[in-house]
């Protein structure tokens, strides 16, 4: 059964826990989010965060950027995280489909993302879904220490 995608429109407890849970299936070094910050994402005129449900329980999230810039309206996806309990089943598909068609309705001129190339099954499913890879390069500034 496919999972079903919404986007989230309030900071709840459950929520919360959940990123707690998936973040760091993601990312080890991430501070855990705090509800006044995932209020905050939620409640952005230019962010979107997407849930995908399994029988009711949170089992990813995608969060997707729509911005204007000087040369036309951008989507970005970041922090696509699906469960490792359901990796394989659709849920990113459905995720990152959903990111599609908000940024298609929002009239943006293309999406961007990044993976790391060590996340290979996820490089694939956007090769799939008809994402190309870029000749860029991307460049990080920290801000930390």
């Amino acid at each position: 059964m496919p999972p079903t995608i919404e986007e989230a429109t309030e900071a709840t407890d459950a929520l919360l826990e959940a990123m707690h849970h998936l973040v760091p299936q993601l990312s080890l070094s991430a501070i855990p989010i705090t509800k006044d910050e995932l209020a905050e994402i939620i409640d952005s005129e230019t962010v979107t965060l997407f849930i995908a449900r399994n029988e009711g329980a949170i089992v990813g999230t995608l969060t997707l950027a729509v911005f204007r810039i000087p040369s036309g309206l951008r989507a970005w996806i970041e922090d696509v995280i699906v469960d490792e309990s359901v990796r394989g089943h659709g849920v990113g598909v459905s995720l990152t489909q959903a990111a599609i068609d908000k940024s298609r309705r929002c009239g943006a001129r293309s999406i961007d993302l990044t993976s790391r190339p060590s996340r290979e099954s996820a490089n694939r499913l956007y090769q799939r879904l008809g994402f190309e890879i870029r000749d860029t390069n991307v460049y990080r500034y920290s801000l930390e220490g």
